[in-house]
């Protein structure tokens, strides 16, 4: 399991041209899901990046979390994380789990992630939606977690 992180000063989601949800600061996470992923993965994936430490102290250092900085999360499905590019132009995407193996970890994923930082500043893409992702990325900060 693999989850893109960005630190955003602000996103939303879009499906058809109508916003679906939006954030201020916070994470937009990209989250792709291998075949064989586990519940434990997407439970453990939850937790570190919840309590990831890349916004700012006083100090300047990156030393504060989402639950430090009130920050909120956009979790979005990104199956194309596990795209296989050794060959050719045209990306593989046969290490990405499908979708009926995907889904229930993505729920897990953002379950958990609410029980965590709380519910009320955790938001969703539409599985398996075609979606128009805007980012404003602050810093700009990207960091790639998988699981261990």
């Amino acid at each position: 399991m693999r989850a893109l992180i960005q630190r955003v000063s602000e996103a939303n989601v879009s499906i058809g041209g109508n916003i679906r949800s939006r954030i201020s600061k916070g994470f937009v996470i990209l989250l792709g899901i291998r075949k064989g992923d586990t519940k434990e993965a997407a439970i453990g994936l939850a937790d570190r990046c919840s309590g990831l430490r890349v916004f700012e102290d006083s100090a300047g250092k990156m030393n504060r979390s989402l639950k430090d900085v009130d920050g909120s999360v956009l979790v979005v499905s990104q199956f194309t994380l596990y795209a296989d590019t050794r060959k050719g132009n045209r990306p593989g995407f046969g290490d990405a789990a499908p979708a009926e193996e995907a889904e229930p970890l993505y729920n897990l994923f953002v379950d958990r992630i609410s029980n965590v930082i709380g519910r009320e500043r955790v938001l969703a893409g539409v599985f398996r939606a075609m979606m128009s992702v805007t980012i404003v990325n602050d810093g700009p900060v990207t960091v790639l977690l998988e699981d261990r």
